[in-house]
């Protein structure tokens, strides 16, 4: 079994911050990557940030210079900073881990259940 779980979210102010953590746990026999996709409402979910083993990053253009992605690879953990939220930041935020899981030894995304994430004065 595989577990996806995030933390953190909330409402806050335009131009404040905020962080999520997000942690993979259970039968993982590699993690290939970990990322942050949100969906608002009425619209698709969407790529937020993503780090993939090797250490490359990926960011949608409407977060960079805003966004930051790490990760602990000895905790299968990975964050999102939040800086400068915008109202169009409103979202729930979904965090996606693409892995091997050592009880099929099949690879698949596995989602948490979701932070939201509000931006407002």
């Amino acid at each position: 079994q595989v577990q996806v779980v995030e933390s953190g979210g909330g409402l806050v102010q335009p131009g404040g911050s905020l962080r999520l953590s997000c942690v993979a746990s259970g039968s993982i026999f590699m993690l290939y990557a970990m990322g942050w996709y949100r969906q608002a409402p009425g619209k698709q979910r969407e790529l937020v940030a993503r780090i993939i083993s090797s250490g490359y990053i990926d960011y949608a253009d409407s977060v960079k210079g805003r966004f930051t992605i790490s990760r602990d690879n000895a905790k299968n953990t990975v964050y999102l900073q939040m800086d400068s939220l915008k109202p169009e930041d409103t979202a729930v935020y979904y965090c996606d881990a693409d892995l091997l899981a050592s009880s099929t030894y099949s690879r698949a995304n596995y989602w948490g259940q979701g932070a939201q994430v509000s931006v407002s004065s």
